[in-house]
């Protein structure tokens, strides 16, 4: 409190003496303005330093330049200073200051100054801040001698005031990377010195009018990613001067105006993304100072123009994703300077060009065509091929036909290589191995036929290896441990032979191995066991044999990946292994043991005489046998005991003691309040009807108290517990003291060396995973929007208290939230981790297998210490969850599908659709479900120290539901 009063008599102080210079001024103003400025400015690596309040002049300062003439200050350059705080209103004291930057700092706020006073400003750069809030409209009142703006790159919102058309010295606007919004001021088309008009990023609207010719000065126009409509006027012809349009990603339509090819010095074209129609006629040859156009995903029709073999500047051509049809034409042989050509996406006929490899090409995208013909043509018929430049070559998925020429392997240069979804026949060319650089090959869904070639291994970039559906025969080489990057490895579908090679384990980054619908046989290699990163390895339908590597991926593997091998056995496939006994050494009673060679004989009797080692076998099988009647019993009296014990339960005072000290033949019963009455409710224990779910730490049934209230107990494996009494009650009475809203409630507990029993509070509404994956209401409907938030903030605000207190949960999973009659969540098997003798991994891992999907991933690294942000990661892919209605692990005929992976890169790629449960389409609010995607990928990152504590991620949700709340908030 005490700093806020004399930071606000500091103020009220430095604003008196703005008053009192105004009419004394016989001070420095500049000096004044700077230090009232500075006491605004927050300045971490002391940039600011030089400047002094008792100096005389500021014109040495940092950042500082003075005009010789008057010594007053005309330039504030601190770019890049890593200043925070606001722009205060020191600044109006520097009446001669011609330029102002601040560019790439971290400030915020509002621009509240009126800047528009400082009559001799000529340029402005506040770009890469993040200042907020509208644009006074009162900013460009007396800009008369303003030449360049910029407020780039911030969070900018609003419209921008008129005023900026009567800006007339104007050269230079930069809007870009903002939240602005509206239409552009209609004076702004008429600014005839402006040199570079850049609005991009931005959510401005409307039309271009017609006088844009008013612009007869400007080099380059930058409208990308907005909302403009209409059509491109004609009268953009008439700014000659043009060298860049980036007119991308809006919702112009019409045909683009021939009158673009009066630009006879623009260099840069870009319209993709668009809704433009029509035709691409002969005029865009006369654009002959082009070096790139984009004309992408828009509309347009007919064939590709012969006239683009005119623009022998061209570096980079992309008109993917069209409706051009017919063939490129062969004047593009002329483009001796063409680097990128994207054609992909169109309905293009004929032939591969033939004189596509003499241009030393980098980049050739013709995917989803319809070309055919061999695919040796454009190889063969190319006299003087450049093989040195090549990085990407994509023919997929058109019609082509042929071998895969040998000489591709010349080309160096190559990173990734796409033949897929054609009709290639052949081998596969052992040349490939001299790829060197290849990062992707993929020859899936051809004709090819042979063997992989061992060649291969040369290829020692490769990160993807897809060879999937052809007519590949024999093994797979082990050279391929050579290819050390691989992180996929797909080769399904092909009559592959012979064993898994041990080699592959090398392979550490491997994440993607289908090796399914071959011919596989053998064992599959142990140490397989040991790639860390793995995400799917299917080896369905093939004619493997044996056990399955053990380890943390395996253990939980789908049983859809290893189906169809009938002499598999795991628990994956439900199929036991056989114990395999080493067969007995037999030995001559008769041998003096002298002669290694000496074969057993039989004796005169005729009789036979058992071997020792057979003695030995048969006596180790009748111990087993033993062994197994002796466990056998005990299991059963262990039962009795546990029957007898749970059946104990309805005798008041008997089957429970409440005595602090321990009964064992009775058994103690720890109420955390008051005693009740069990005998109307413990025949629940024993009776299947009352059973409410199981999981990693024992079964859950509901039983009524005498007093009629309802109460849910654990039964806990004993395999799980085998700490002490003491330990045991030591660890439950802490649990037993926690209580949060969000928490169910532990109200006590029963224990005997064969049976515990915790005892919760009943929850009647059942768990969240029923809710999301099985029951809807009488009406057909379930959660809506508003309940799943809840549910989500909910879960949020339990585990911020269970941190709080240092417990981490461990074993977060839909399953495990209640549901209450009011619909708030409620977190149950909180803490039980600690009646483990020990938290070790693997013991944590096994008890919470039914969470797969949910375990974040320093449980498979025993160098990551297990923190609360594994409970975050949880609590993630529980967001994920709630939002899309999809389990975190889905499991296909062929396939895995893991939440994160499926809803980041549906989100990537503008399918947020696919992101939202089907129950909810139409019904939820977009400005909240898509932040709330958002917040669960940043929680399952898989860096713990990315992911945000459970603080921050419930202020995130607050800022999500009431934003501007939240800005009230932090603005008093």
């Amino acid at each position: 409190m005490f700093k806020v009063v004399l930071v606000y008599g500091f103020s009220l102080l430095i604003n008196i003496i703005i008053i009192v210079e105004s009419i004394n001024p016989t001070l420095d103003d500049d000096v004044l303005g700077l230090i009232v400025f500075k006491a605004d400015i927050i300045d971490p690596d002391g940039k600011l330093v030089s400047w002094n309040e008792d100096d005389d002049s500021p014109c040495k300062w940092v950042g500082v330049r003075c005009n010789p003439r008057s010594n007053r200050v005309s330039d504030l350059v601190l770019d890049g200073f890593g200043l925070s705080g606001k722009i205060g209103r020191g600044l109006m004291q520097l009446k001669f200051l011609s330029k102002l930057s601040l560019a790439r700092n971290n400030l915020t706020g509002s621009v509240g100054v009126n800047l528009g006073q400082l009559t001799n400003l000529r340029v402005i750069d506040l770009s890469e801040n993040s200042l907020s809030g509208p644009v006074p409209d009162s900013f460009f009142e007396q800009c008369g001698s303003l030449k360049s703006i910029s407020l780039a790159g911030n969070r900018f919102t609003g419209r921008i005031p008129d005023g900026l058309g009567e800006c007339l010295a104007l050269g230079s606007v930069n809007f870009s990377s903002n939240q602005f919004s509206g239409v552009l001021p209609l004076g702004v088309w008429s600014l005839h010195g402006l040199r570079s008009l850049d609005v991009s990023d931005n959510l401005f609207e409307g039309e271009i009018p017609k006088d844009v010719e008013g612009l007869y000065n400007l080099r380059e126009i930058k409208l990308r990613k907005n909302q403009f409509t209409g059509l491109v006027p004609d009268e953009i012809g008439a700014c000659a001067l043009l060298r860049s349009v980036d007119f991308s990603e809006n919702s112009f339509s019409g045909t683009l105006p021939s009158s673009l090819q009066k630009l006879s010095l623009c260099s840069d074209m870009n319209f993709r993304s668009n809704l433009f129609t029509g035709e691409i006629t002969e005029w865009i040859g006369e654009m002959g100072s082009l070096q790139s156009i984009d004309l992408s995903n828009n509309m347009f029709t007919g064939a590709v123009p012969n006239a683009i073999g005119n623009i022998k500047s061209l570096k980079v051509l992309n008109v993917s994703n069209n409706r051009f049809s017919g063939s490129l034409p062969a004047s593009m042989i002329n483009c001796q300077n063409i680097q990128i050509l994207d054609v992909s996406r169109n309905s293009l006929t004929g032939f591969l060009p033939t004189w596509l490899f003499q241009l030393g090409l980098q980049t050739v995208l013709f995917s989803e065509n319809k070309l055919a013909g061999s695919i040796n043509g454009a190889f063969t018929s190319s006299t003087n091929i450049s093989h040195q430049n090549l990085q990407v070559f994509d023919v997929s998925h058109n019609e082509l036909s042929g071998e895969i020429p040998s000489d591709i392997g010349k080309f160096s240069s190559l990173r990734f290589l796409n033949m897929s979804k054609n009709s290639l026949m052949g081998e596969i060319p052992k040349t490939v191995g001299k790829l060197t650089a290849l990062d992707s090959l993929d020859l899936s869904v051809n004709q090819l036929n042979g063997s992989i070639p061992v060649e291969i291994g040369g290829a020692t970039s490769l990160k993807d290896l897809v060879l999937s559906q052809n007519a590949l025969s024999g093994n797979i080489p082990s050279s391929i441990a050579t290819c050390s990057f691989l992180t996929s490895l797909i080769l399904s579908k092909n009559s592959l032979s012979g064993q898994v090679p041990v080699a592959m384990a090398k392979l550490a980054d491997l994440e993607y191995v289908d090796l399914s619908f071959n011919k596989l046989s053998g064992n599959l290699p142990k140490p397989l066991a040991n790639l860390a990163h793995l995400v799917r390895f299917n080896v369905s339908h093939n004619q493997l044999q044996g056990e399955l590597p053990g380890g943390a991926f395996f253990n939980t593997i789908s049983p859809s990946s290893v189906t169809g091998n009938p002499a598999l056995c795991g628990a994956a496939v439900d199929r036991s292994c056989p114990t395999v006994l080493p067969k007995p050494i037999v030995l001559n009673p008769n041998s003096t043991g002298s002669d290694p060679d000496s074969v057993p004989q039989p004796l005169d009797n005729k009789k036979t005489v058992l071997s020792i080692s057979a003695l030995v076998a048969i006596g180790a099988a009748a111990v087993i046998v033993i062994g197994i009647i002796f466990i056998t019993v005990l299991n059963f009296r262990v039962r009795s005991t546990m029957s007898r014990s749970a059946a104990a339960v309805p005798l008041s005072g008997g089957g429970f003691s409440s005595s602090p000290s321990t009964d064992t033949n009775s058994g103690k019963l720890v109420m955390f309040s008051g005693e009740p009455d069990f005998s109307t409710g413990a025949h629940a224990l024993l009776n299947k009807d009352c059973e409410l779910g199981r999981g990693g730490f024992g079964a859950v049934y509901r039983t009524v108290l005498g007093d009629g209230r309802s109460v849910a107990i654990k039964k806990l494996t004993v395999s799980s517990l085998v700490k002490s009494q003491d330990d045991f009650e030591r660890e439950v009475k802490k649990l037993g003291k926690i209580h949060h809203p969000n928490l169910v409630a532990l109200e006590g507990y029963y224990w005997t060396p064969s049976l515990q029993l915790l005892i919760y509070e009943y929850v009647s509404g059942g768990n969240l995973y029923k809710h999301l994956h099985e029951n809807e209401d009488e009406n057909g409907s379930s959660l809506t929007w508003n309940e799943r938030f809840n549910i989500i903030l909910g879960i949020a605000k339990s585990l911020a208290h269970l941190h709080r207190l240092n417990i981490i949960h461990y074993n977060l999973k839909s399953s495990n939230i209640l549901i209450d009659g009011m619909g708030e969540p409620k977190v149950a098997d909180f803490g039980l981790a600690r009646l483990l003798p020990m938290l070790d991994r693997y013991v944590l891992s096994s008890k919470i297998q039914s969470a797969l999907g949910y375990m974040a991933p320093e449980f498979a690294c025993k160098t990551v210490k297990i923190t609360e942000k594994c409970d975050i990661y949880g609590f993630g892919v529980l967001v994920l969850e709630i939002v899309t209605g999809k389990r975190p692990v889905e499991y296909m005929e062929d396939d895995v599908v893991i939440l994160c992976d499926m809803v980041r890169g549906a989100l990537e790629e503008g399918r947020v659709d696919e992101c939202i449960d089907e129950k909810l389409q139409g019904n939820f609010p977009a400005e909240e479900a898509i932040p709330v995607i958002k917040l669960g990928l940043i929680c399952t990152s898989q860096v713990p120290s990315n992911r945000p504590d459970m603080a921050e991620v419930i202020n995130i949700l607050g800022l999500i539901k009431c934003p501007s709340e939240s800005n009230e908030d932090s603005e008093s």
